[in-house]
């Protein structure tokens, strides 16, 4: 807003009553900063990473300013009385371009320098001290350096865990954290009966340092739960998991209305995909499947078919890369996730929501209870079209894939909110768009 008024007062020449004088400014403006800030965040210049390089960031400016600025001119062209002064305009964008550029170079120094970063030390040297540790030193834009680790084993002082190594034992915890000046301790103890360092960390708490719990400091740190490390405490005394009647309702509503309004929409590109699959392959338009659904009920799904008929005459598979069961218009509906457009009758019958974990086949799901742990609690909630675990994670094809999907969804279903569910509706549209993960 500031740099569309600052473009604005640059083209009066620092005349200040014409600015103000300037008939619906605040809304010209508004309307700017709206439409780039969707181009920006499309784009990916939101993502708080660093790009490969500035050529890069450079690109994807470009873009988005470009996309930003045909989204303005359709909204002008049905909207003459929006439209901005041509010079107030193009200015604005410039400012608008500087001032990214500005803000991700100083980002940028800041997150190599990590001059603000906390120290952070874990006890614990287990697979979720590994996973925290390993998430901070992947992604350098967390805020958080880990000094090392602290093992119930006094033995094993010095020992190098990943990067950071072992500083001492729980005995050594209050000392440790005073000599390399820590902001917090992450306690990701895979067993604490007879193990807690209950004195030395109450002491640290006592002198001002903030102790957390590894599992909760984990979900918040990567938007998951760490199933492996979860224990059936931490989900029962946990404050999520709330399943309310107005949230049930709201979600009901509004993927009923969602689910009607899309398919009227897009009955023309219902109508010419099936015309395109019928002329591409032998079989039917529409492929049933039955998929476990809330509390393992059993319903048929509906989706286009995007694979030969007969793909799966030897047994359920999953599907693979470059799979050659796949039809050549199977390839790019899929792509672009058309093939779930038929989902949305789903919806309407109220087999599933428009946002939920993704129904899994009873094939599978007999197979993957058994393997992973908490995989039943996925089923507390009605499968979705789209889901957390779908815009996060890349289409699953493997027990590790399905794994790492559960961690989203049960983060997903213990955060269960029309917000959340919003947020994710934007995401999906964000990565249909750009065809990312799809197979």
């Amino acid at each position: 807003m500031a740099m569309v008024i600052a473009g604005t007062y640059l083209r009066f020449a620092g005349d200040t009553a014409r600015l103000v004088a300037y008939e619906g400014l605040f809304f010209k403006a508004l309307l700017i900063v709206g439409s780039a800030q969707f181009s920006l965040y499309y784009f990916d210049l939101y993502d708080l990473k660093i790009f490969r390089s500035n050529l890069e960031l450079a690109i994807r400016l470009l873009q988005s300013l470009g996309v930003s600025s045909l989204l303005l001119a359709v909204l002008y062209y049905l909207f003459p009385l929006l439209i901005i002064g041509r010079g107030i305009f193009l200015i604005s964008l410039g400012f608008i371009g500087v001032v990214i550029v500005s803000w991700r170079m100083i980002y940028n120094h800041i997150l190599k320098t990590r001059q603000f970063d906390q120290k952070i030390m874990i006890v614990g040297c287990g697979p979720l001290a590994k996973s925290i540790a390993g998430e901070i030193i992947e992604k350098v834009d967390t805020g958080f350096k880990v000094v090392g680790f602290i093992s119930e084993d006094p033995g094993k002082t010095g020992e190098k865990l990943i990067n950071p190594s072992i500083l001492g034992d729980g005995s050594q915890i209050l000392d440790i954290a005073r000599r390399e000046k820590v902001d917090r301790i992450i306690v990701a103890l895979e067993e604490r009966r007879g193990k807690f360092p209950d004195a030395q960390l109450l002491e640290c708490k006592m002198k001002g340092i903030i102790v957390e719990d590894g599992i909760g400091f984990y979900e918040r740190l990567t938007g998951k739960l760490q199933v492996e490390s979860l224990r059936p405490s931490s989900l029962i005394f946990s404050e999520g998991f709330k399943k309310s009647k107005l949230t049930t309702w709201m979600k009901r509503v509004s993927g009923f209305s969602l689910s009607l309004i899309g398919l009227i929409l897009l009955s023309p590109l219902i109508l010419i995909i099936s015309i395109l699959i019928k002329m591409d392959s032998r079989g039917p338009v529409f492929y049933k499947q039955e998929r476990v659904g809330e509390m393992g009920k059993i319903f048929k799904l509906l989706k286009f078919r995007s694979m030969v008929e007969g793909a799966e005459a030897n047994g359920p598979v999953w599907a693979g890369k470059n799979d050659d069961r796949i039809t050549r218009i199977g390839q790019w509906i899929r792509k672009w996730r058309l093939d779930e457009i038929p989902q949305m009758v789903n919806v309407l019958k109220g087999d599933m929501s428009f946002v939920g974990p993704r129904p899994e086949r009873a094939y599978f799901v007999e197979k993957l209870r058994e393997e992973i742990p908490f995989y039943d609690q996925r089923f507390y909630v009605k499968p979705g079209i789209t889901g957390l675990a779908q815009v996060k994670y890349q289409y699953g094809a493997s027990k590790d894939d399905s794994l790492e999907k559960l961690r989203y969804d049960l983060y997903y279903i213990k955060n269960l909110s029309s917000l959340l569910d919003l947020l994710i509706i934007f995401e999906t549209i964000k990565v249909v768009l750009s065809g990312k993960g799809a197979r």
